[in-house]
Order: structure tokens, then sequence, then C-alpha cells
């Protein structure tokens, strides 16, 4: 049984980073709308928000709490509580923090609320991947990996990606 529930975990997970990549995207784009002129401000925005509405409820939340009571059935039926999971498990508490974060985003920009700008949520957007590369390191090299190597290397990631969001900002601007 902890094998199957072990799977469908994964595929869950799978789901809900869908979710959490797409809907920052949507975000971007959401807020990038109100530089357009009426009446196409209003159509995009009508647009976006229902997309984000249904990827949302429909996708990423549904994907997160079942990730949520796989993920826990599966640590239940492992019986051991070893040191990398305690780790991951303070990534995945992050993760729904994120996860938080972007829902309160979201309501922001359905009451047509619009504190952030695209380059902001572009930047937002990456953290998905922050966490993605961190619980998928942890969960696959295990105890084999030393936290100082660990943390430097998402530490050079990190410094990677928002390098990449720089030139990709200077590219987007000489267009």
């Amino acid at each position: 049984m902890y094998l199957y529930i072990k799977a469908l975990h994964i595929i869950f997970v799978v789901t809900w980073f869908a979710g959490l990549f797409y809907m920052p995207r949507l975000m971007v784009y959401n807020a990038e709308a109100g530089a357009q002129p009426e009446p196409a401000r209003d159509i995009l925005r009508n647009q976006y928000n229902i997309m984000m509405k249904r990827l949302w409820f429909g996708i990423t939340w549904p994907s997160a709490v079942l990730t949520l009571i796989l993920g826990l059935s599966a640590w239940y039926q492992l019986g051991v509580f070893p040191d990398w999971l305690k780790i991951k498990l303070l990534f995945v508490i992050g993760l729904f923090f994120y996860h938080g974060s972007l829902h309160v985003i979201a309501k922001q920009q359905w009451k047509g609320n619009f504190k952030y700008s695209g380059q902001q949520l572009r930047i937002w957007n990456e953290v998905a991947t922050i966490f993605l590369v961190a619980i998928v390191m942890l969960v696959v090299v295990k105890e084999n990996m030393s936290v100082v190597w660990g943390l430097l290397g998402l530490i050079l990631f990190v410094v990677l990606l928002m390098s990449a969001i720089k030139i990709y900002k200077l590219v987007r601007m000489k267009k």
C-alpha cells in the first residue's frame, strides 16, 4: 500500500506545482493588462480572472490538499522520521506559506487591486522553482548530501536564477 500512496503523492505534487508555476504567470499577464487601452483591458482582465479561478480552485488547491494528505499517509506508513525528511518538511511548510501568499495576491487581483508589477510577480514566480529544487534534491539524495553543500548549492541556484531574470528583463526592454 505504501508504494501506491507514494505514487499518488508524487502525482499530486506534480499537479500542485503545475498550478504554482502557472498561477503567477497569469498574475503577471493580469497585472500587465492594465497597460492596455479600454475595452481590451477589461476583456483581458476578465478572461485572466476566469482562468486564475479555475486553475486555483480546480487544480492547485485540491492538489495541495491531496499532496498533504498522501504525504502524511506515506510518512505514517514509513514509520520513521529521518533527518532528511525533517528538513524536507520545513521546505514543504515554506511552500504552503508561498501557496498562501499566491492566494492573497490572487484575491487582491480578483478585486481589482494590483499591488505588484509584472516584474515583481515574475520574480515571485521563481520561488516555487527554488522550493522544487530543494525538495527534490532532499528526497533523491537524502543523507548523502551535506547540509553545507546543499545550502551552498541552493544559494548558487538562487543567484543564477535571479541573474537569468535580470538578463531576461534587459532583453525584453531592448525589444
